[in-house]
């Protein structure tokens, strides 16, 4: 469902993101105190310090969108600026509600002359779903082993007793992702240039927070503003 404010002028303007994660802190899960301790493990550890930044290259790759065919980086990057998102897939709420903000925001993208690109390791009809969440003209790719996450130093073993609470609560990690390596990625956010430099970045160790779609736009709009 579109969630909207009205600003002064009575426009419609998509709601902030935040507040839509914070409610997903509600939601039931066996694993969620565990999940607490991974977050502090990979905080603890500066699991993610390896991840690309501003300034830097975006390593390049190709991986196939949800209809199979192979899309490459820097192809789909020659029509103009994107933004990259990392995401865990549809059986994550707090990915759901991050696609959501994107696909309510995807005139404002277009009109700033980006587009969107998810990078995923779900798979089949999971993967599909995901597509279908993001809307038209997103491409949604899938990671399969989560290879290229683990490129971008964003990729980390779950462990064990989180992977165990998954199965108990009916949810199998293999399963979403066809790989039994029992590894996440690290949800992160990235504007890039036609040559893949990175002009935003937003990676943090904590799932629950993501990237504010107005301020992906705002940095897309400041790096195709006219000098």
């Amino acid at each position: 469902m579109r969630r909207e404010l009205s600003d002064d002028d009575g426009m419609k303007t998509p709601a902030p993101l935040a507040p839509r994660l914070d409610a997903c802190r509600s939601l039931p899960g066996a694993w969620l105190a565990s999940y607490d301790a991974m977050i502090d493990r990979l905080k603890a550890s500066d699991a993610l310090a390896g991840a690309p930044g501003v300034g830097d290259p975006a390593p390049d790759f190709a991986l196939p969108d949800a209809f199979g065919r192979l899309q490459r980086l820097s192809d789909l990057l020659a029509g103009g600026p994107a933004v990259l998102s990392f995401n865990r897939g549809s059986w994550c709420p707090y990915c759901v509600e991050e696609i959501g903000a994107w696909a309510e925001n995807r005139d404002a993208l277009i009109e700033a002359g980006g587009r969107l690109i998810i990078v995923t390791p779900e798979t089949g009809g999971r993967l599909s779903a995901l597509a279908e969440i993001a809307g038209d003209g997103v491409v949604v790719l899938c990671d399969p082993d989560l290879g290229v996450a683990l490129r971008y130093g964003l990729a980390f073993p779950v462990g064990p007793v989180i992977l165990q609470q998954f199965l108990e609560d009916g949810f199998s990690l293999a399963e979403a992702y066809g790989s039994g390596n029992g590894f996440l990625p690290a949800p992160a956010t990235y504007l890039l240039d036609r040559a893949r430099q990175v002009h935003f970045a937003f990676v943090d160790p904590d799932f629950h927070h993501r990237a504010e779609p107005a301020a992906v736009l705002e940095a897309l709009s400041a790096m195709t503003r006219p000098a």
